[in-house]
């Protein structure tokens, strides 16, 4: 069906729909026809802008969002993604100034704007301003679940355990259906070591709504230690599935998507890319792996050195140090590519950013270029 006659709102939905569906390259395609019939439509510039950012274009984003305000000063969505952009290239001052912008026009407790504004803090590193603005927010929104998952994250990431805990704990009251909070609370509570905590948090998720294989390895273990189930009883079967569905070896069309990135690692402007992620990230990642504090990984010499943001070094060759990072989680038994792609998935549920996976090279280069590791030849 042609998009001839359609109106600028109509253009705006359809893109919506496109990126919903993680069809960026479509939303792109009708933003611009959009665009091309009404060049005016703010709607439309803050759209590319967000469609930009999802496609990690963040030069042409902030110009997006630039020519908006131009349109409209005063347009909410515009200075929310233009303080996202520059966030990207590192300018914090002129992004906080864009925040406050928000608060100025008195949306400091609009809570879709807040929560991604802080988010957008969060991803960057910035946990003391993202607790701020989620606390902020708390006071106006004291049922908000996902406000209070929130707020519980970032706590953890400033070291403050018992205060995640406490507000992942209040975001599970509120909403029981919220899964991700409830995995993430039970895997506090065994770091903590209480088993029998996080066995019960655990229990209230459904196989299918677990998306990495430590949380299903987890239930499984804490399972036949704390309730006596034999490791083989049918009870887990549901689980196995799961696992398996999630260790599946990836399908044609994930080796040429890898092909594909691995085609662009070269094309890649490492100045820019250098401010995507902060180092606090890999530390996230190695504790909710459960990777005990080591100052290095045994593994053999060879060409390649990487040291993470905790400090642990490893080296060898590109798989070899996979291999490291994924021996000093303690799980050596799960494959390489299993470790990657959840690792992979971590990264992506908390910072928004898609890592490869399919390749070590691809995978350790793409974390050096996020600052969550350094690689040292």
């Amino acid at each position: 069906m042609g998009t001839s006659f359609l109106s600028s709102e109509e253009y705006d939905e359809l893109a919506h729909r496109h990126y919903d569906a993680g069809e960026y390259d479509e939303a792109l395609h009708v933003l611009r026809e959009g665009l091309a019939q009404y060049p005016e439509s703010v709607l439309l510039q803050v759209g590319l802008g967000y469609t930009r950012v999802a496609r990690e274009e963040y030069a042409w984003a902030r110009q997006c969002f630039e020519r908006a305000l131009e349109l409209d000063p005063e347009y909410e969505d515009a200075w929310v993604g233009l303080g996202e952009s520059l966030l990207k290239f590192g300018k914090v001052d002129e992004a906080l100034e864009c925040f406050a912008r928000i608060d100025e026009m008195g949306l400091a407790d609009d809570l879709e704007l807040g929560l991604t504004v802080g988010r957008a803090l969060y991803r960057e590193g910035l946990f003391t301003d993202a607790r701020a603005r989620f606390s902020a927010l708390s006071a106006a929104h004291p049922d908000s679940a996902e406000l209070a998952a929130a707020r519980g994250y970032t706590l953890h990431a400033l070291g403050d355990d018992l205060g995640a805990r406490r507000e992942l704990r209040r975001a599970v009251r509120l909403d029981g259906e919220l899964h991700e909070a409830r995995i993430y609370l039970s895997h506090l509570l065994h770091d903590r070591g209480d088993q029998r905590g996080a066995l019960t948090e655990l229990e209230q998720v459904p196989p299918e709504e677990h998306w990495d294989t430590l949380s299903l390895w987890r239930y499984i273990e804490l399972k036949s230690q704390l309730d006596g189930v034999a490791d083989d009883d049918a009870w887990f079967l549901p689980w196995r599935e799961r696992l398996e569905e999630l260790d599946a070896e990836p399908d044609e069309i994930d080796h040429l998507l890898a092909e594909v990135e691995a085609s662009f690692e070269g094309a890649v402007d490492e100045g820019a890319q250098a401010a995507l992620e902060l180092s606090a990230q890999m530390d996230f990642i190695m504790k909710i792996l459960g990777a005990p504090p080591a100052e290095a990984a045994a593994v053999k010499p060879a060409p390649h050195r990487v040291r993470t943001a905790e400090g642990s070094v490893f080296e060898g060759s590109w798989d070899e140090i996979v291999a490291g990072m994924r021996d000093s989680c303690g799980e050596p038994t799960i494959t390489l590519s299993s470790f990657m792609r959840r690792a992979a998935r971590q990264i992506r549920e908390r910072t928004g950013t898609d890592v490869p996976f399919h390749s070590a090279e691809a995978f350790l280069k793409a974390g050096a270029r996020m600052g969550l590791l350094h690689i040292e030849e």
